[in-house]
């Protein structure tokens, strides 16, 4: 199982400025939060498989005052330098009801 406490991601090839979210894990139970970019403020919280996927709901506010809601599964890369991309897929529920695919990779400063 891939350790996830500590870790800090956000979307690939953005920069600084954007959504960064704080891993933390106990055991198979994992949880973040996230601001910055559009991003108010957002939070996580799930589960880690023993091959490091991660199943999760999350919610967060927008600065356009939009609540979202929503699903999350993401599935981990090892890249050569030891960071971890992970592929998403990921679902909204409710009037901003979407779907899609994403990546997010650590951030390591």
């Amino acid at each position: 199982m891939i350790n996830y406490d500590g870790r800090r991601f956000r979307a690939a090839g953005a920069g600084p400025e954007a959504s960064t979210a704080l891993y933390r894990q106990q055991g198979d139970l994992v949880w973040a939060e996230f601001q910055g970019g559009a991003v108010r403020r957002g939070s996580l919280t799930g589960l880690c498989a023993e091959d490091g996927t991660l199943d999760f709901a999350y919610t967060m506010v927008l600065d356009t005052g939009a609540v979202i809601s929503g699903r999350n599964v993401s599935i981990p890369e090892i890249l050569p330098d030891g960071r971890i991309k992970l592929n998403e897929r990921w679902e909204r529920y409710g009037r901003h009801a979407d779907q899609g695919t994403s990546t997010i990779v650590e951030v390591v400063e």
